[in-house]
């Protein structure tokens, strides 16, 4: 990195948050800071909503995924988060906006009761503070590489931290949404010019497809195509025979010829896997509602996700492909050249080939995007989190009858407490892929608040359903998390071993939920979706709700109500030909 290149990182995000900033003028109510007075129009929320999907941890972490599991996993975003953006803009956050409502957990309590509502708020604090620990490693895997800076580089780490909680704290939605749509565009730059550079060195298709047949005649079907079984292989020659069948009760084949377990996931168990975690993505995600939520019209609201589905139907191939063609160049981690071999992972693929392919000025525009890419999604998660606890567990279960700049400061001094509180995970990312850890936990936890908002606001379960249906999804989730230590353990199947695969568990979950929702609504009756209480009992929530009412905007541009509809259409028509057609 030449002083040119730091030039470039200091000034385009300097800029990016100085506008953002400027535009806020700071947050004066509570309904500024948690909905930007409603004020947002449709290509604001569009290009926030793609810079918080598209943060660091999807270039760094998820070309790593790429790199292990090759382009199936391009279906989570090209499918799983553009069907769930759609969803959320026309189905699941609309009933939530014409109510008044700051946050998607509200709209649990009015559905199926306060517990559920507390719960949710819960497993959105531990799921997005994960994918802020994931953030602060990939910025340190990037300044390490990329800068040689070595554990040094968490110093720089929490600087980056500590002004996105600063200017987030201060201005609140409407800083972060501004901050992030200008950050967006540093990103797509930054996103072409790397993709330029890989795929001139690679060769391109045909190019990388050599390289990866040179290594293993298997690698191009592996890493280039959707179409393919996902095959684990564990050595198990160093292991006892005792310790070999605690193993194969997490399921595989044993081959004593190669000392090996084998275990083998059929692509249509992985592709709806991951549609299911793309799908979790925008619809349990609160940094994605709370964006909806401040459209000043519905139009806005339903029109935002069509922009943002649109660029991220490019960004995702763009970003990602760095992970194929990474693999092409170094076929296995132990061939990347870094001297600290404990960075010699899949997740190191990114910042690795910004290091050694990119000349200066370049290099400065794409580290400025990886930076960008981090505060976006760390203002973000920041005034999400602070907005959930706030008001779904501070002021709902603790103190409600505040006065509204009471609530305004405890969420703002929430956002330091949210944002390096996530620092406590990134010892747990050290070890397997950070999408490997983040799948795990999606799986467990959100799959199940996934199934709530979609039974709530698609079928008429009872209200009763709500909870034993999130208890029984998350009970699942626990034990299969849990499976693998009590097998290697003790030698004992806490659940059988198809429901102790990481994919298996999306479908599994989903129905460990569903199907005691459905079982409760045949004994107590089934009540229709639209039919729930709308409104906090007293205090300040069922003021702040009265007041989002007075500055909701209408349907808005009546005479073209159907368009954002149809385009978004196009858009999932768009994500299933990539995913099923052109990359099979």
């Amino acid at each position: 990195m030449t002083p040119i290149d730091w030039f470039l990182v200091i000034f385009l995000n300097g800029i990016c948050i100085g506008i953002g900033v400027f535009r806020s003028q700071g947050a004066k109510t509570s309904t500024d800071w948690f909905l930007a007075n409603r004020s947002l129009p449709w290509w604001m929320i569009g290009l926030s909503l793609y810079a918080t999907a598209i943060d660091s941890s999807d270039l760094v972490a998820d070309s790593g995924g790429i790199y292990s599991l090759g382009l199936t996993y391009l279906v989570t975003n090209w499918v799983g988060t553009v069907i769930g953006w759609i969803l959320a803009a026309n189905v699941v956050v609309i009933p939530m906006y014409r109510l008044g409502m700051y946050t998607n957990a509200e709209y649990l309590e009015a559905r199926f009761g306060m517990a559920t509502r507390v719960i949710s708020a819960l497993v959105q604090v531990q799921y997005r503070t994960m994918v802020l620990g994931i953030i602060g490693n990939t910025l340190y895997l990037t300044l390490a590489i990329v800068c040689g800076w070595g554990q040094s580089a968490w110093y720089a780490v929490f600087v980056i931290a500590l002004i996105a909680t600063l200017y987030t704290a201060w201005g609140g939605l409407k800083s972060v949404a501004v901050t992030d749509a200008f950050q967006s565009v540093v990103m797509l730059v930054a996103a072409i010019v790397l993709f330029g550079v890989v795929w001139k060195h690679v060769g391109g298709f045909a190019g990388a497809e050599a390289k990866l047949a040179a290594h293993d005649a298997a690698l191009p079907q592996r890493i280039l195509h959707v179409g393919h079984d996902q095959l684990q292989t564990t050595d198990v020659a160093a292991k006892s025979p005792e310790e070999i069948d605690r193993l194969l009760l997490l399921g595989g084949r044993y081959d004593p010829e190669t000392k090996t377990i084998s275990r083998q996931t059929p692509v249509w168990l992985v592709c709806t896997a991951l549609v299911i975690a793309g799908m979790a993505y925008s619809i349990v995600n609160h940094t994605q509602s709370m964006r909806m939520l401040g459209a000043r019209s519905e139009w806005d609201l339903r029109m935002s996700v069509v922009v943002a589905a649109g660029i991220i139907l490019l960004v995702t191939f763009l970003n990602l492909m760095i992970g194929a063609f990474g693999r092409a160049i170094y076929p296995d981690p132990s061939m990347m050249p870094l001297a600290d071999l404990a960075l010699q992972k899949p997740d190191s693929i990114y910042p690795l080939l910004v290091r050694d392919l990119l000349p200066s000025v370049f290099k400065g525009l794409v580290v400025a995007g990886i930076l960008a890419a981090s505060f976006s999604t760390y203002d973000s998660i920041g005034s999400t989190l602070s907005a959930l606890i706030t008001r779904d567990i501070y002021a709902r279960t603790i103190y409600s009858s505040g006065e509204d700049r009471h609530y305004l400061r405890f969420g703002q001094w929430l956002t330091p407490v949210v944002i390096f509180g996530s620092f406590a995970y990134i010892p747990f990312l050290q070890g397997q892929g950070m999408l490997l850890f983040y799948l795990d936990l999606v799986g467990a936890f959100v799959v199940p608040l996934l199934t709530i908002y979609l039974m709530g606001s698609l079928t008429p379960v009872h209200p009763r359903s709500g909870l034993i249906g999130i208890v029984a999804g998350v009970l699942y989730g626990t034990l299969r998390l849990a499976a693998p230590f009590v097998a290697n353990e003790w030698g004992v199947a806490l659940l059988p071993a198809f429901m102790m695969d990481g994919f298996a568990s999306y479908p599994c979950s989903v129905l460990c939920t569903a199907v005691p929702m459905i079982l409760v609504s045949l004994r107590c009756g089934w009540q229709p979706a639209d039919q729930m209480k709308h409104e906090d009992a007293a205090g300040w929530l069922r003021d702040s709700q009265k007041r989002a009412l007075e500055l909701q905007g209408g349907p808005g541009r009546k005479g073209h109500a159907s368009i954002p509809v149809a385009l978004g259409a196009v858009m999932i028509a768009i994500g299933l030909f990539l995913s099923f057609v052109v990359f099979w």
